[in-house]
């Protein structure tokens, strides 16, 4: 465990005026408090007063996705959920979740057993064991990119979807393609359906004709691309909007094993803005989920809840971020049409047809 010595002599200052900085001292700026407060929660420091209060302590609950390597998507959001609570003296806990935990221990009682007042939960299933129990709880309960209707404890934290993939379409369309294609996440996902309707929602909101065998959902892995790019490419697809940057760096591998060039033959846009983005080759065209906010947001929700506020959700604006992977659109000759088994229209034939029809496309 870092010490204030250790946060000292991080940052080149004393450590009078570190302890100013986790202790609420106020003849410092704001500014360095801040750094203060931030470098701490990096090194692992804990305030040993901020343990010590009663019903101080949140939880975070990860399942199913991967926190501890900086490149991944949870890494900055626990991190910056971490520095938030950090500045009102709350501690946090990160815990891995698994579905055996989850059949031995209820939700509220173990929440209530292990004085935790709010949680935190990223990668969790909805047909997880808690997730019934969320339908009840008391608990003030945050859901990344998950759903629970009909309870003011629990809120869904969120990147507008449907913002980020209009920006990403009007990007596109702005370059002169028409042909779009769209990789999406896994089925069943709230955060991959709701990028699908906006993916839909925006291409007839543009004018843009509508394929349903070029929109598919896959995983959220770079391995998902083979199976369904050499497709939109036979179909004459000019562009692949993807449900994230692996997907997107899978298309652009692939693309460049049958011999198209990215940006010069067909553009790619990515989901998340991961550190990876940039390293690509091209450096690569996506919407940005800013991660570190979005943890600290998750932080502000929970601290609502417990003081009684009811939220429903929480909800982050993306930003498009323009690399080198999109260029203007090269018109390109369609060999053939096949029908992809993972098309929306056969994995979710209810969310196509509701869509197409409330866009009067029927």
């Amino acid at each position: 465990m870092a010490t204030m010595k250790d946060i000292a002599e991080k940052l080149g200052i004393s450590l009078s005026t570190v302890s100013k900085g986790l202790n609420g001292g106020q003849d410092i700026s704001d500014a360095l408090r801040r750094t203060i407060l931030d470098t701490a929660v990096e090194m692992g420091y804990q305030n040993r007063k901020a343990v010590k209060k009663d019903r101080r302590r949140i939880a975070v609950f990860i399942e199913n996705m991967d926190y501890e390597d900086p490149d991944s998507f949870g890494y900055e959001i626990v991190l910056g959920f971490q520095k938030a609570c950090f500045q009102e003296d709350w501690g946090v806990s990160v815990l891995p979740l698994t579905k055996e935990f989850q059949k031995d221990f209820s939700y509220d009682a173990w929440m209530l057993q292990e004085k935790y007042s709010g949680a935190m939960f990223m990668g969790i299933s909805l047909d997880d064991p808690w997730a019934s129990q969320m339908k009840e709880t008391a608990i003030p309960t945050v859901l990344l990119d998950n759903f629970i209707p009909d309870n003011p404890r629990v809120c869904t934290l969120s990147t507008d979807s449907g913002e980020g993939m209009e920006t990403a379409l009007a990007h596109l369309a702005a370059l002169g393609h028409e042909k779009i294609a769209f990789l999406d996440g896994s089925a069943g996902s709230m955060v991959s359906d709701r990028r699908m309707v906006s993916y839909l929602s925006s291409m007839a909101a543009h004018q843009l004709p509508i394929d349903p065998m070029l929109a598919v959902y896959g995983y959220f892995v770079a391995e998902a691309a083979p199976y369904h790019v050499p497709g939109f490419l036979d179909a004459g697809a000019t562009a692949i909007l993807c449900g994230n940057d692996l997907i997107a760096s899978g298309v652009i591998e692939c693309c460049r094993e049958r011999g198209f060039r990215v940006p010069e033959d067909i553009s790619v846009i990515g989901f998340d803005d991961l550190p990876l983005a940039e390293k690509l080759d091209p450096p690569l065209t996506t919407v940005r989920q800013d991660r570190s906010a979005l943890g600290r947001m998750g932080c502000y929700a929970l601290f609502a809840m417990i003081g009684q506020v009811p939220l429903s959700g929480a909800t982050l604006r993306p930003r498009l971020v323009v690399r080198s992977s999109t260029a203007p659109a090269r018109p390109r000759v369609a060999l053939q049409r096949s029908e992809d088994k993972d098309s929306v229209a056969f994995v979710n034939p209810d969310l196509y047809l509701n869509t197409v029809r409330q866009r009067h496309l029927w």
